[in-house]
């Protein structure tokens, strides 16, 4: 996944962060993903329960893997 693609994502949810504030509720965020960045309510439950038990470290590598075996949607079909 180019870089470009990966920095604008970035500053669209620090944008939306920005927007419902660091101490929002997990159905603020999953609220603000559906509205804003065009998730499903179950997809944006999945990204942000994702976030939290694994963060950047291990959300990054999965990421690299991913894109090395272009895998873009996966199993999951969110």
């Amino acid at each position: 996944m180019p870089d470009l693609i990966t920095d604008s994502l970035v500053s669209e949810y620090e944008t939306m962060i920005l927007r419902v504030g660091e101490n929002a509720t997990d159905e603020q965020l999953v609220a603000a993903l559906v509205r804003d960045s065009a998730w499903t309510e179950q997809g944006a439950r999945e990204v942000l329960q994702l976030a939290r038990k694994y963060g950047t470290s291990i959300l990054r590598n999965t990421l690299a893997l991913a894109s090395a075996m272009q895998i873009e949607d996966g199993e999951a079909g969110l």
